[in-house]
This record gives C-alpha cells, sequence and structure tokens, in this order.
C-alpha cells in the first residue's frame, strides 16, 4: 500500500485515502505500480494480484467461481471447456442511462451523451469507490487492444474486484506481461478502474454474483480514464470493449488522424481469388453477426471473418484506410443465434465458452430461443428457475433476451488465418445499414465520400413493436456509434471528412448503404437475406473492380439517392424471385425521400453549427434532385 488511506494501515499507520484526481495524476505520470497503489488504498482490497493471462491463472480462477457459484459448468462430453454464469436480475445489460461522458466543456460531449462537470463526477466516484474492494482481491489486468506492439494497437490496465471479469478480459483482449514491458519502456496506457461496489465484512458470506443497484459507466475522455462501479456485466465492466475500443479510442482517434468504429471486418474473396476488405457498421438486430460470418450461397465466393464487432481504421503510408479488430474474441448475443441464422457460430460454441444467463438442460448443456426449431420440455430458466414449453407460450423466455456468450475468436471456424496481422488489412468498402420496412433500397453506392458520410450520419430503423414505440418511427444511430461516440456526434462526421480527405483518392474505400429488411404489401420480406447477402456484396466487389480498374462496363445506374445496381448487374440466378419483386427491392419513391430529407434536418438541428456544411449541401443536392425526380414522375429501379 501507498500512503494513501484515512483507515489505519500497514502496522496501523494513519495516512490519507487518494481521491480520484490522486489516481488519475498518478496514471497521467505513467506509473502503473504508483497507480495501481493508489487504487488500492481507495478501495481497500483485502489483496493485490497482478495477472499474465495464462493458462494456469485462468484455471485457478474458474475453479473458485466454479466453487463460489458463480460458474455452473457444462457436461464436459457435450460442451467441453465451457461454462453457464446466471447474473444478479439487477445486471443483465449495458445501462446507458448511468453511462457518462465528461470532458471539460459540456458541449464538447455533444446533445446525444450524458455528460457531468469532471469534478462533480469525481467527487461521487470517489464517495462510491472509497472502501469498495474490502474483503475481496484487486485484480490487475495489462491488456492490448490489438495484436501487441503493432502501431495500430493501443494498451490499457484494469484493476477490478471481479475474476469472471478477469477471464473474460483475457479472452476479449490479449492479456499478458509483455504490455507493462511496452508501458514500462514509455508506451502510453488507458487506466481502467472498475469494481462490483460489493465490499464484504469480515465473515460475512459472498453472492455468486456481486453487484450494486448503484451504477455508473464513467469516461473522462480528455485524460483517457474509464471508471466502472456496480455492475459485472459485460459492456460496462469489460472496460476494454465498448468504453476503451470506442468510447475513449474515438477521441484518441479523432486527435490523432483515425476511427475507432463499430463495425465487422471481412474479407470477401471471388471465384478468380480477388480479395476484398469490407467494414460494416449496423445497429443491434441487423444482422451484424451473421454478416461477419456469412456463409455465401453463391459458389466459388468465400467470406472470412476478421472481426464481428468493432474496428479501428488507420491511414496508412499507401494512402489506403488499414483496418484492424482491436479484439481478440467475441462477446455475442446468443438469442436467435441458431443452425439457420449462423451456423459458423453455432460451431464456434462446442467448446471453451462462457455463457451468461442463457437457459440450462437436464443434459447439462444450454439453450436459448432459436438454437433449436423446438425448445428441450424441460429447462432450468436463466434466473434459475424450472422452465417448460408452456412457459414459452405464455411469454416467459427461457434465456434473458440479452443472454451472452463469450468466446475466443480462436474458435471462429470462418476465421481468417491472418485475422491479427499487426498491419491490418485495406479496406476498399464500407456498407452501412439499418432496419428499414419502406424507403430505402436493398444496396446504395455513394456518389462521394461526402455523400458516404451523409449516408453514415444518417444511418435509422424502423421500430418494429408497439412495446418499443410507434411502429415505423425512426430511430437515429449514426454509424451505429450512437451510444458509442466519446464526442460531439456531429464531430464524429466531420472527422470521418478529414479522414477521407487525408487516404489517396484511388485507395480510399467506396461507401454503400444495404437494407436486408424491405418488406412487400403483405408484410414479407422482399430478400431472403442471410447467405443470399453474399450476393448484394458480390455486386459491391465489382463496384470496387470498376473503380480501382477503370472498367468501362456498366454495373450502376444514377439515381437522386446514389448509385443503384444496372439492370442485371445484380446476380439474382437461382433465386425465386421474379423481377417485379426484385424491382419494388431497388425502387426508391422520391416523395418519400424528399419527406427523408426533411426528416434528416430536423434530426440535424439538434447538432446545431456543428454539422459539418458539406452534408447539409450533400441534403440540399439531394432534395433538388428528388423534387425534379418527383415532377417527372421517376421512382428508379430495374
Amino acid at each position: 500500500m501507498s500512503t494513501f488511506t484515512d483507515a489505519a494501515g500497514p502496522r496501523g499507520v494513519r495516512t490519507r485515502r487518494p481521491t480520484p484526481a490522486d489516481v488519475a495524476a498518478a496514471a497521467a505520470r505513467g506509473d502503473v505500480r504508483a497507480w495501481v497503489e493508489a487504487v488500492a488504498a481507495l478501495t481497500e482490497p483485502d489483496a493485490v494480484v497482478w495477472c499474465d493471462g495464462s493458462a494456469s491463472e485462468r484455471a485457478r480462477l474458474l475453479d473458485a467461481m466454479v466453487g463460489a457459484g458463480t460458474l455452473v459448468p457444462l457436461d464436459p462430453g457435450r460442451r467441453p471447456g465451457s461454462y453457464l454464469a446466471r447474473s444478479d436480475p439487477d445486471d443483465v445489460a449495458r445501462v446507458e442511462s448511468r453511462t457518462f461522458v465528461c470532458p471539460s466543456r459540456r458541449a464538447d460531449a455533444g446533445p446525444t451523451n450524458n455528460w457531468r462537470d469532471p469534478a462533480e463526477m469525481r467527487t461521487e466516484l470517489g464517495e462510491a469507490f472509497a472502501g469498495s474492494m474490502r474483503g475481496r482481491t484487486l485484480y490487475v489486468v495489462p491488456f492490448s487492444m490489438g495484436p501487441v506492439g503493432s502501431r495500430l494497437s493501443r494498451v490499457g490496465v484494469q484493476v477490478t474486484d471481479s475474476p469472471y471479469v478477469v477471464v473474460s478480459m483475457a479472452m476479449m483482449t490479449r492479456v499478458g506481461t509483455a504490455v507493462l514491458d511496452r508501458v514500462a519502456a514509455g508506451e502510453p496506457f488507458v487506466p481502467a478502474v472498475h469494481s462490483v461496489g460489493a465490499p464484504l465484512v469480515a465473515g460475512e458470506d459472498d453472492v455468486p454474483w456481486p453487484c450494486n443497484a448503484t451504477k455508473y459507466i464513467v469516461h473522462f475522455p480528455e485524460s483517457r480514464e474509464i471508471w466502472s462501479y456496480g455492475s459485472g456485466y459485460g459492456g460496462n465492466a469489460l472496460l476494454g470493449k465498448k468504453c476503451f475500443a470506442l468510447r475513449i479510442a474515438s477521441v484518441i482517434g479523432r486527435d490523432e488522424g483515425w476511427l475507432a468504429e463499430h463495425m465487422l471486418l471481412l474479407r470477401l474473396t471471388s471465384p478468380q481469388g480477388r480479395r476484398y476488405h469490407v467494414a460494416a457498421a449496423f445497429p443491434s438486430a441487423c444482422g451484424k453477426t451473421n454478416l461477419a460470418m456469412l456463409h455465401p450461397t453463391l459458389r466459388g465466393w468465400r467470406v472470412e471473418t476478421l472481426g464481428d464487432d468493432i474496428a479501428w481504421l488507420q491511414p496508412g503510408p499507401d494512402g489506403a484506410l488499414r483496418a484492424i479488430n482491436p479484439e481478440a474474441g467475441l462477446f455475442g448475443v446468443a438469442p436467435g443465434t441458431g443452425p439457420t441464422t449462423n451456423p459458423a457460430a453455432v460451431e464456434m460454441l462446442a467448446r471453451d465458452v462462457i455463457f451468461a444467463n442463457v437457459a440450462l438442460t437436464d443434459e447439462g448443456d444450454v439453450w436459448w430461443e432459436g438454437l433449436t426449431p423446438e425448445p428441450p420440455a424441460h429447462l432450468v430458466d436463466w434466473t434459475g428457475a424450472d422452465w417448460t414449453p408452456a412457459d414459452g407460450a405464455a411469454g416467459r423466455p427461457a434465456a434473458h433476451p440479452n443472454s451472452r456468450f463469450t468466446v475466443s475468436a480462436t474458435r471462429c471456424p470462418t476465421l481468417a488465418a491472418d485475422w491479427d496481422d499487426p498491419e491490418g488489412v485495406a479496406v476498399d468498402a464500407i456498407v452501412l445499414g439499418g432496419r428499414r420496412a419502406t424507403t430505402v433500397p436493398l444496396v446504395l453506392q455513394a456518389e462521394s465520400w461526402e455523400h458516404g458520410v451523409l449516408m453514415g450520419a444518417t444511418v435509422a430503423s424502423e421500430r418494429t413493436a408497439a412495446a418499443e414505440g410507434q411502429v415505423g418511427e425512426l430511430r437515429r444511430d449514426p454509424f451505429a456509434m450512437l451510444p458509442f461516440c466519446g464526442y460531439d456526434m456531429a464531430d464524429h462526421w466531420a472527422h470521418w471528412l478529414r479522414v477521407g480527405a487525408a487516404l489517396d483518392p484511388a485507395r480510399r474505400p467506396l461507401v454503400f448503404q444495404v437494407n436486408w429488411f424491405r418488406t412487400g404489401a403483405d408484410g414479407r420480406f422482399l430478400w431472403p437475406g442471410f447467405g443470399e447477402n453474399a450476393r448484394v456484396l458480390a455486386w459491391v466487389a465489382d463496384q470496387v473492380d470498376r473503380a480501382r480498374l477503370v472498367r468501362t462496363d456498366v454495373g450502376a445506374v444514377p439515381s437522386p439517392i446514389g448509385l443503384l445496381p444496372a439492370p442485371g448487374a445484380l446476380d439474382t440466378a437461382g433465386l425465386a424471385m421474379d423481377e417485379r419483386a426484385l424491382a419494388e427491392l431497388l425502387a426508391f419513391d422520391p416523395g418519400a425521400w424528399l419527406r427523408e430529407t426533411e426528416r434528416t434536418e430536423e434530426f440535424f438541428g439538434q447538432f446545431g453549427d456543428r454539422v459539418p456544411g458539406s452534408l447539409r449541401a450533400q441534403v440540399s443536392r439531394m432534395r433538388a434532385a428528388l423534387a425534379a425526380s418527383a415532377g417527372s414522375g421517376g421512382h428508379g429501379g430495374q
């Protein structure tokens, strides 16, 4: 212990307890040990353990959690090396209302983030964290986001009193002493402080999933700090994920000239062996993981997974936009994952997985809605209660809707062999999409980088159930980053424009918008989706070829909203789809799009004069073209 604590320290010496500002000052000096000592003096753990990410460390922690009731071992014959965790019902998801971004100026957080004055927040955190680890062990977890030593990677150190977090961080990031070596050599680190907020009194029995009803997930972007209190769940507690890799990294990227984005990363290979790298951003419930592990139905085409959730994109010395997946594992939603929707994911989850809040079968395996067409006759649900199909029919799910799996990326059967190349990959195309029953065509290409940024800035999904709000109401989620951008969202769009301007125009990625969810008059989806989405990716690849190789054949036709596939350019051979359905998929209604531009201007209004003028100009240009098209009766499509 250092000389900080108010209570009697070692040998009864009374000294001052540090504040979060003291902790921040130690981190700012780059002294990891002094920082850990300051956190320990504030939180008062019984012991401090420095983690190395080794297999033996993992085994010890798993055994201890089984003994504590935190983990239930699954049948080793059916699901070897795998465990089930049941969280407290109060701790099952990210808590956006308790997630704060605290720059010095409120305006820098923007209207879509929860802002608190940093000094006031530090005072609150000091009160919450004081003594929060009593009776527990403080674990020090040094981790790298991205391959250790890559110029595209960044490092952090998380302290936590949750062994569940330690094991999960070792799956989701690269944990080890090599990270400490880099920090000792002068590499900056992101300091991340986490406590479940459940101190133990001597002799008091613990609970399987300790947490606190009061929760804080706090980011100080200027000092690159993360403080999380009260939750042991995923995105609230695995601080390398959304907190570091998106909220803090987006600010680092803004300051250094690169992008941290909520994007999958995949490699598409044509029958001729040409490779294309695609980064894609989708809001939740839009098929992101399914696309990352796509099984193409088009003969000869292949998809390899590079990342399923987050991509860091940096201009390279060759003028291309190079990308890495900063994570080393997958933390995915279980419900809806099945042999039809995502066979690669089902195979990936065969062993060495930690499941959270799914159901347990009588045979010691796991189950969730969507895993099989019919549920087993009896289960133990995510709360530990008995469950039968009758309960499901009554509206009580066996697995929590946000139940999760944590697994190493190396378990993914579609993972590219060079997925962790420290040089990353050069991105050829950026794909953006939301869930829209109407208006947005199946696929659309941006006419320019500026137009592509407008597409990203206006990504939206329509609400699909009355319980979520008014059916058809648009929920804006720019670049799928609304909950994850660590600064003003309009400044984020301006940063996209700056990054694009720094790229070689000949190597700048093309930008596309897709919509797998358009419906016909009968309410049914017009596009079959899943593996058939490879047909859209193949057209994207053809467009990249036309741009890179200066091909003269026509693959797209202009419209007021962007470039649409030319007649015959989208391969639909073998699909049970007539020309009328395809035309409806690719059609645009000028009147509907004029209303879309009005909604866009209304959305932009909340960001004031921070909205880049070039985006407003793009909206004006589109409105004029749409008005002319409406006057001529044009509706686009093949």
